[in-house]
């Protein structure tokens, strides 16, 4: 392990480069990383890397979808829950269905079963690939929204068809009555395991005298411990990270200080970077492992394979968005439906091209066992499933990665009213705001607005005529009075956020309450 410590050390620089790269090209940084990986491991005496699924599950995808759960916004989830629920659960489950019968009909060896295995390996699309590419376009933000409320889910929906399917593999059975108990339980088990845990961390918080660095560390140990407390029951890891983040992240505000706050975005932004990173290039490196263990089929006839399951899954994904469409036209008569107007034909094309495949797919492939059991035969067609998983993942990647954003921009998109236009909206707030400072500030600071230099300076502000702010000294009784205003404005933000009929996106409610705590951070270093 010591004496690879200098390669693994070029690995990150390597990987920090490689993104630069992307960036400057405009080419999602996953398409690159794992064609980088690749060419990597064709270097001679590059040391082997074998990929443990165990290092995947635990390491890299409980803070992964945890910083996922708090960056996504909680009332897009809402709005669009019904479409990502379809696409999450029901759409995965009939990708896993239909890629379990092409396999087991035309791959020789593959029982249904098997098919099932191999169904649920690739289902799931990786929304950290999607997530690279639609940064360089511009999209409607439903979209981008449907595409991350999927990827928190499907997730755990892939892994528990994935093991189901181990245990009809494994015992040659697949009883029903069991089998839906213990879904039951993986569902509500870990949605309730991780809002326990949440809510125990947020209390905890609460009571006990953290300051920013704890919180941070705190954050970080809050996914781990919710992961393996789910999966230790037989539930649901991924869902109880998901569920317990959503809890936290909703309430940030009143349970984390605004130090905290600032400080744990930078660190987890730089986590999170660093470790979809890591996956994506340990992808391309992992390749000599897969192709050494194929024997009993030629590396073309497996290709063939592979080509023939990334077509089942893009064909089936993007006949599932334009479903989706037809079913909301149909259900808008009978409920309420989140836009009842026709989607045009344009959006559900793009969004079923979106199902680029990543680093789940290719752990789960890898935790298959070597062996039945313990002194038991070796596992079916374990190589042929893995280096199938790979070539789905190598060709989503680089042809639906590379081509996406070109359909995008070839593609005129409609515009939706799903939100007030950024400019109207940011002077709304502002105006709002401002009115707000200045109705508190006479309202319960008159007296001392007559005394202070420092607030006559703020209410000028708000007036639009300050142009700089002078370097003064503040009291501890005027600094106690301009934070109480913050809070007042904070206060606002998060009672508009939450106001169904205000039509202001998170992202920008939550850039100005970023604002707001770094104008407190300022006002506290100020003597």
């Amino acid at each position: 392990m010591i004496e690879n410590f200098p390669f693994y050390l070029s690995l990150i620089i390597a990987i920090v480069l490689l993104i630069m790269i992307a960036n400057k090209i405009r080419v999602a940084y996953p398409v690159l990383l794992v064609v980088a990986g690749l060419l990597i491991s064709f270097i001679p005496d590059i040391p082997m890397i074998r990929i443990d699924p165990e290092l995947i599950f635990i390491i890299f995808l409980p803070p992964l979808l945890y910083e996922a759960a708090w960056t996504i916004s909680w009332k897009e989830l809402w709005k669009w829950r019904r479409i990502i629920g379809s696409f999450a659960f029901v759409v995965v489950l009939l990708t896993a269905t239909i890629v379990a019968f092409v396999a087991n009909h035309f791959i020789p060896g593959f029982s249904l079963a098997l098919g099932f295995l191999l169904g649920g390996i690739v289902s799931p699309p990786d929304a950290v690939s999607a997530g690279a590419i639609l940064k360089f376009v511009k999209v409607p933000k439903r979209m981008s929204s449907i595409l991350e409320g999927e990827s928190l889910l499907n997730d755990a929906s892939s892994l528990i068809i994935f093991r189901f399917a181990m245990i009809a593999v494994a015992t040659g059975q697949f009883v029903w009555h069991e089998a839906v108990l213990s879904f039951s339980w993986m569902l509500i088990g870990g949605i309730g395991i991780g809002v326990l845990i949440g809510w125990l961390f947020m209390k905890g918080q609460k009571i006990l005298p953290t300051d920013a660095n704890m919180d941070t560390v705190l954050t970080i140990v809050a996914p781990y411990l919710m992961y393996i407390a789910a999966e230790e029951v037989h539930s649901s890891g991924v869902l109880a990270v998901v569920s317990g983040g959503l809890l936290l992240s909703n309430h940030r505000h009143s349970f984390l200080s605004t130090s905290s706050r600032l400080r744990g975005i930078s660190v987890w932004e730089s986590l999170a970077f660093i470790l979809n990173g890591l996956v994506f290039i340990l992808i391309g490196l992992d390749l000599p492992e897969i192709t050494s263990g194929l024997e009993g089929v030629s590396v073309y006839a497996a290709i063939g394979y592979g080509l023939l399951i990334t077509l089942v899954l893009v064909v089936v994904r993007i006949l599932a968005a334009y479903g989706a469409v037809f079913i909301t036209l149909i259900a808008r008569n009978f409920i309420k439906v989140a836009d009842s107007t026709h989607p045009g034909y344009k959006v559900p094309a793009i969004l079923g091209w979106t199902g680029m495949r990543g680093v789940v797919s290719l752990a789960a492939a890898l935790s298959i066992p070597v062996k039945l059991s313990q002194n038991g035969p070796e596992f079916p067609q374990r190589n042929l499933i893995l280096f199938i998983t790979f070539i789905v993942i190598l060709t989503t990647l680089l042809v639906q990665g590379l081509t996406l954003p070109i359909i995008i921009r070839k593609v005129d998109m409609p515009v939706y009213n799903d939100h007030l236009p950024d400019d109207e909206a940011e002077e709304m707030i502002r105006r709002e705001m401002a009115k707000l400072t200045l109705d508190h500030l006479d309202k319960n600071y008159r007296e001392l607005l007559e005394k202070s230099s420092f607030l006559q300076q703020i209410n000028d502000k708000w007036k639009g005529k300050l142009e700089e702010e002078p370097d003064i000294r503040v009291s501890s009784e005027i600094k106690e009075a301009y934070l109480d205003v913050l809070n007042r404005q904070r206060a606002w933000l998060i009672e508009q956020n939450h106001d169904r009929n205000q039509h202001f996106d998170e992202d920008l409610i939550r850039k100005h309450l970023m604002k707001i705590d770094l104008e407190e951070e300022r006002i506290l270093l100020v003597h």
